[in-house]
């Protein structure tokens, strides 16, 4: 006989079966279509953005059409080269927390090359981008007395985490609204604190937030500003520190946020900000302090590739390139591109098991992985394929994107639709350009 349970008063002879609970949710997952599968790949340094997909006992080389690498800098010679220096040198690992013998020289070096990116006094380094947004919202807005955090409707799920840790009152404006905001600001009045939260690039729209108008409202109403940048470090700004740097705004901004392991092709992610701001979360967030530090190997492979893409723009002109074309060439097929003014290239689908079904045929019939973006990451009803091409997913790449979307579109009945297709503007129109060769 099982324990007795009491339940609302009632006593129970029952024996709990804590397995149902985990397999009812997952067959929820299931029934909703919302069930994640992941492919298991193996990245080829020089031959970027194919790697080897292995499945059922077969092993079989494939393209990657939706790599966060979107610059291939994870297997830029030198940057690999600084991994394994600084991993024969050191380890593999940090060796403690950073309060415990895991501040490596690599990782101070590289704080200080991200402040300097940014043009901030200081910077930290969290193990995730993740991390770095949980941590640090929430650690700021405790310390604001009284705060009010405003944050876009669309913000990252670590950016809500952050906002919910914090335990602050939130108001949620919406998406790139900044009448919205504004009225949020007045209500709260000049004299409370308040921390408005937001994105540059929204990562599953490819749209960029109305920073200056932002920054003018902060500067208004007297509120404390956070943007997030994860998508577009490295991308944009004539050394790659964001889209704050490409319109000459990073100085109008408090705390500038980003990621190491997307364009910069390593791990980690960080902060930057006055000194003040930066000593205060190294000093009381939980999720800074009590967490092993980032691996020497990963924090030099990191500063080497930051110091190289604030000198090259080779890397983003081939990305941009490439993404115009990608653009061009899929709406010139009927396929329904989303709107997208960044490197995002979101093509509609509308429903989730269609999404799968196309994602499946895809890598099985054409030898092409494009992961399906389904709810929550979009709302319903907006599911879609996210394609991120890089400098090294060639014009015939490209071509056999394309002839696999649509062969994939009609074998499914997935409906085309010009609905949300966006104009390919003259800037956009192909002109020969030398892409970077595999490899670096």
């Amino acid at each position: 006989m099982g324990a007795a349970i009491i339940i609302r008063g009632e006593n129970w002879d029952a024996e709990m079966n804590y397995q149902r609970f985990f397999e009812d949710a997952i067959d929820q997952l299931h029934a909703e279509r919302r069930y994640r599968v992941f492919a298991d790949l193996e990245r080829m340094v020089g031959k970027f953005p194919r790697a080897l997909w292995r499945a059922g006992g077969r092993t079989q080389e494939i393209t990657v059409w939706c790599s966060n690498d979107y610059l291939g800098m994870g297997q830029h010679p030198d940057v690999v080269k600084a991994f394994q220096e600084a991993g024969g040198r050191m380890g593999s690992g940090a060796g403690g927390t950073r309060n415990i013998s895991g501040t490596s020289n690599p990782l101070v070096e590289l704080e200080n090359e991200l402040a300097d990116l940014h043009g901030k006094e200081a910077g930290l380094v969290f193990t995730s981008g993740f991390v770095s947004n949980e941590a640090s919202i929430s650690t700021i807005a405790r310390l604001l007395p009284n705060c009010l955090i405003l944050s876009d409707e669309l913000n990252h799920a670590s950016m809500i985490e952050g906002v919910r840790r914090s335990g602050a009152e939130k108001k949620i404006f919406r998406h790139n609204d900044m009448a919205h905001l504004e009225s949020l600001l007045q209500a709260a009045g000049r004299e409370r604190a308040k921390f408005i939260v937001f994105e540059s690039v929204y990562s599953m729209d490819g749209d960029i937030a109305p920073i200056k108008e932002i920054a003018d409202l902060a500067e208004k109403y007297n509120a404390m500003t956070y943007i997030d940048e994860v998508h577009a470090v490295g991308m944009y700004g004539p050394r790659g520190g964001g889209i704050t740097e490409r319109e000459g705004l990073a100085d109008r901004i408090d705390v500038i946020e980003g990621t190491l392991a997307k364009a910069f092709g390593t791990l980690g992610g960080y902060i930057t900000g006055t000194t003040a701001v930066i000593d205060a979360v190294r000093s009381y967030a939980p999720g800074f302090i009590f967490t092993t530090a980032l691996p020497p190997a990963i924090a030099a492979a990191a500063t080497t590739s930051i110091r190289h893409l604030k000198a090259s723009q080779v890397e983003r002109d081939a990305q941009q390139r490439q993404a115009a074309h990608t653009k061009h060439i899929l709406s010139a097929a009927g396929l329904p591109v989303m709107p997208s003014v960044t490197h995002i290239v979101p093509i509609l689908v509308g429903d989730p098991e269609l999404c799968k079904m196309a994602t499946d045929r895809l890598l099985g019939v054409h030898g092409i992985y494009i992961q399906p973006i389904n709810y929550p990451t979009v709302p319903r009803g907006t599911e879609r394929l996210r394609i991120t091409p890089t400098p090294f997913h060639s014009d015939q790449l490209i071509m056999e994107l394309q002839s696999a979307l649509v062969e994939t579109w009609n074998a499914l009945g997935i409906p085309y639709s010009t609905a949300g297709r966006p104009a390919v503007a003259e800037s956009e129109r192909i002109v020969p350009l030398l892409v970077p060769k595999s490899g670096g």
